[in-house]
C-alpha cells in the first residue's frame, strides 16, 4: 500500500529510497556472510535528518517475494505517512532518537552466534579485538524483563555505559544503533563473530582477558584511546626503555 499525506516532502521520498537501498545492501552482505539466522530478520529504524520522523525498514518473509527491502515513512507517534508496507515498527525506538540525537539508526537483527548468548540470558562479554576496537564497552547486557519497553531498558543501559553499541534481546535476536546504516551493519557483522568464536572458546575453557597493551593498542586504532584514558577504561602503559 501507499499512503500519501501533504507532510512529505521530495527529500523525504529520496531519503526514503536511500535508506532502502543502504539496507538491501547492508542485508546483502549480513546475509552472504552467514551474519543473518535463516528466518533473515533484519528491521531499520532511521531518523530522517532534522525531522521527528522515521524510515522503517523490513524484509517481506521467506514464503513471499523475498529480497526487496520495504520500507515506511513514519512520525516518532507511529503515523504512517507513506509506505510501501504494512510494517511501521521503527517508531517504538522514537524515545531513542528524541533524548539520543547523536543516534540515528537503529536495527533489529536475529544472528545465530548472539542469539544463542540470548537463549543463555547472560551478559555477552567483549573477548574479541576485532567487535573490541570499536567500542569502550567491555559487555553487552541482556534485555531479559519485557515488561519494560526496549527502548527505555535501551535508554537505562545507555546511562549506565554511554558506549553501549547494542543490547540482547534474551530467548530473541539483539538490537543495535549507531549513526548510519552501513556504520552499525558493520558492527553488526564484527560482533557476530565475536559470539562464533567465543562460543567456540566455551569448548576449551572460554575466552580470556586481553593481554597486556592490547586494549591500548586497539582503541589507539580507531581513535578512542584518548576517551578511553579520558574515561578511566585504560592506564596508558609506561615507554619501554
Amino acid at each position: 500500500m501507499t499512503t500519501k499525506n501533504a507532510s512529505v516532502s521530495p527529500a523525504n521520498l529520496e531519503f526514503l529510497a536511500q535508506v532502502k537501498r543502504d539496507a538491501e545492501l547492508a542485508g546483502r552482505v549480513l546475509r552472504e556472510t552467514g551474519t543473518l539466522s535463516a528466518t533473515n530478520t533484519f528491521a531499520v529504524a532511521q531518523r530522517v535528518p532534522g525531522e521527528d520522523k522515521i524510515v522503517s525498514t523490513g524484509f517481506p518473509g521467506l514464503w513471499s517475494n523475498f529480497g526487496e527491502v520495504k520500507a515506511s515513512l513514519i512520525t516518532f507517534e507511529g503515523i504512517v505517512l507513506h509506505s510501501d508496507t504494512d510494517a511501521g515498527g521503527g517508531s517504538r525506538y522514537a524515545r531513542i532518537f528524541r533524548e539520543r540525537p547523536s543516534i540515528t539508526t537503529v536495527i533489529h537483527v536475529h544472528t545465530p552466534f548472539l542469539g544463542g548468548w540470548a537463549q543463555s540470558h547472560r551478559t555477552f562479554p567483549i573477548f574479541y579485538v576485532a567487535a573490541q576496537r570499536g567500542t569502550l564497552s567491555r559487555e553487552i547486557p541482556q534485555y531479559v524483563d519485557r515488561r519494560q519497553a526496549e527502548a527505555d531498558f535501551i535508554l537505562e543501559s545507555l546511562k549506565k555505559d554511554p558506549h553501549l553499541p547494542a543490547i540482547l534481546e534474551a530467548n530473541g535476536g539483539n538490537t543495535f544503533w549507531g549513526d548510519g546504516v552501513n556504520k552499525v551493519s558493520q558492527y553488526i557483522l564484527l560482533l557476530e563473530e565475536a559470539a562464533k568464536f567465543q562460543t567456540i572458546a566455551e569448548s576449551l575453557g572460554g575466552s580470556k582477558e586481553y593481554g597486556p597493551g592490547v586494549l591500548e593498542q586497539q582503541w589507539a586504532r580507531t581513535g578512542l584511546l584518548q576517551a578511553a584514558i579520558a574515561a578511566n577504561a585504560i592506564q596508558p602503559s609506561a615507554p619501554r626503555n
